[in-house]
């Protein structure tokens, strides 16, 4: 299976920060965040990775190249104007190959088995029409609301009580089919669209997820990563 990181967006809530720096190179716990990702994405047994960019996005290739340091093979995704979270997904899709992929969303921190997601994606997928298994977590503060209800392992998108989406799927080509290449277009209304019609399942992740969405939760991350008591060794 290839994946996907998605970090073509230009960070607003990030700035200053992100005036200087594109979002998923901003470092945590000695790392920039992508370096988590990848790291988690080799550990998973994935090889072939997809990264789309727009603001600044030499600077990611710059510093992540072709993506040996990790064993795994790095390709870009060039937009000239961000192209949102399906967007972009679309207009990287003959890099991503005719079979399901895993994306991940280059502005979160998780501590989750990507192995794990792309096995139960697996049974859900593999004997049925679903087009999409994404990975919820409990509502964190500043989106307490949620995205969608998980009913067993279907996702209902006009439920209560609702869940929120971690950023982190597994997709086939097919639910992005309708999107013309450099179109841009939001993942959520599309993941309802086809809940509605019952072909997103999903599973729940209870471990650590985070938004890093603003500079304080930035703070806040490099703060648990670097505890002794965390678990996680910072990269000398």
């Amino acid at each position: 299976m290839k994946a996907m990181i998605l970090a073509a967006g230009r960070g607003e809530r990030m700035r200053p920060l992100t005036d200087t720096c594109p979002k998923p190179l901003l470092r945590a716990g000695g790392k920039p965040l992508a370096v988590w990702h990848l790291e988690g994405l080799a550990k998973a047994g994935i090889r072939e990775v997809v990264i789309n960019h727009a603001h600044l996005g030499q600077m990611l290739e710059d510093a992540l190249g072709d993506g040996s340091h990790w064993g795994l093979r790095i390709s870009y995704s060039p937009e000239q104007e961000a192209l949102e979270t399906a967007g972009g997904i679309a207009q990287a899709l003959d890099q991503l190959g005719p079979d399901a992929f895993l994306v991940v969303n280059g502005d979160v921190y998780c501590e989750m088995d990507f192995a794990s997601v792309q096995a139960n994606a697996g049974v859900t997928m593999l004997s049925s029409d679903i087009l999409a298994h994404i990975v919820l977590v409990d509502n964190p503060e500043h989106h307490g609301r949620g995205d969608f209800h998980l009913d067993g392992s279907l996702v209902r998108p006009d439920r209560e009580p609702r869940l929120t989406f971690s950023g982190v799927g597994v997709y086939r080509k097919e639910l992005f089919e309708k999107i013309l290449p450099g179109t841009p277009a939001k993942l959520g209304p599309l993941l309802a669209a086809a809940a509605a019609r019952e072909l997103v399942s999903a599973e729940r992740f209870t471990g650590y997820w985070l938004d890093v969405g603003t500079p304080e939760r930035l703070e806040r991350l490099d703060a648990r990563l670097t505890e002794p008591s965390s678990g996680t060794r910072p990269e000398q």
